[in-house]
């Protein structure tokens, strides 16, 4: 098994449908169906907005301490049994505390599992970018007393329409904090998405960031600056931003020396893990062991792993990080 790290990973997109009517019966939610499958059908999506839809419908069972204890360590034995040594992982506190779930209860679940997992793990917040700036700014301000707890901040959701440029203050407000900054652009949003993302947000790292292959400039900037790009390839074709796999870019992207590396985005709605990802990059694309090593390497190097463990911010949880392995 290729050791690897995952940075881009939405806890949330990680609830299973038989976790869903777990949860349900749990907390006496009355789902529209309790047959398993008949959710995983819902999981067909026309673009990133059919996907949010479901999405956020599903949310509502996540309630207690336990359920989020419960996502968060489901993942995690998956990620190992996939080779993952190390994630960092988003969650989106807005969508929980828009239905009346506390901080305390998310901050907490997920905190145990991860402290109980094998798998070295971090958190970073995320911004619903269709929520404003001025929510994501109140939302930032009521976590800091968790401080301990996450190591970074993120922006994503609707991308269209919601541009980065929005989010400035808030995210001068995290980097004063001294928090990684990280944000969904070039994925609907084109390269201009990526570059204000760069310039204005002052991000580390570019989750997605496919369509800045569209400006050879940007591209430019990325490798020389070795800024890196955290892909979701199968994310990438169920939402339909590449008509299929054959047609993704990741090789080029590769081919042009950007620091690419591999994720699951939201995988129990995407149809796959992160190792996934990886073999259907074998399968699909031909892609070879000599390629798929360098994607598992630069996860290690962009990972904010080194950075957390020796500075005062919040440390990974869980295992030891080996690098070398």
């Amino acid at each position: 098994m290729r050791p690897k790290a995952e940075l881009h990973l939405h806890i949330e997109g990680t609830l299973e449908p038989e976790l869903v009517v777990e949860l349900a019966r749990r907390n006496r939610i009355d789902l529209p169906t309790f047959d398993v499958s008949a959710i995983r059908a819902r999981y067909s999506f026309a673009n990133l907005q059919s996907f949010l839809d479901v999405y956020y419908e599903n949310l509502a069972v996540l309630r207690t301490e336990e359920d989020f204890y419960d996502l968060a360590a489901a993942y995690l034995r998956r990620a190992a049994a996939q080779g993952v040594r190390h994630a960092e992982i988003f969650f989106d506190p807005q969508a929980h505390l828009i239905r009346g779930v506390p901080l305390d209860v998310v901050f907490g679940g997920l905190s145990a599992a991860m402290k109980d997992s094998d798998v070295s793990a971090a958190l970073i917040l995320c911004f619903l970018r269709d929520r404003g700036a001025e929510e994501a700014e109140q939302v930032l301000r009521a976590a800091l007393p968790y401080r301990d707890r996450f190591i970074g901040v993120g922006l994503d959701s609707a991308e269209v329409g919601h541009p980065p440029s929005l989010f400035r203050r808030v995210f001068d407000i995290a980097a004063s904090e001294g928090l990684h900054r990280v944000a969904h652009a070039g994925e609907e949003g084109g390269p201009d998405y990526v570059w204000q993302a760069l310039d204005i947000l002052r991000v580390e790292r570019v989750d997605h960031g496919i369509r800045a292959m569209e400006d050879p400039r940007l591209v430019a900037r990325l490798r020389e600056e070795r800024i890196p790009l955290t892909v979701c390839p199968l994310s990438n074709v169920r939402l339909r931003a590449v008509p299929s796999l054959r047609d993704h870019i990741l090789p080029a992207m590769l081919d042009e020396g950007l620091v690419v590396t591999v994720n699951s985005d939201d995988p129990a709605y995407f149809g796959g893990y992160v190792d996934d990802n990886y073999e259907a990059l074998r399968l699909e694309l031909g892609m070879t062991g000599e390629q798929l090593d360098r994607l598992a390497r630069n996860s290690f190097e962009a990972a904010f792993a080194y950075e957390a463990e020796h500075s005062g911010g919040a440390r990974p949880t869980g295992g030891p990080l080996d690098y070398a392995s």
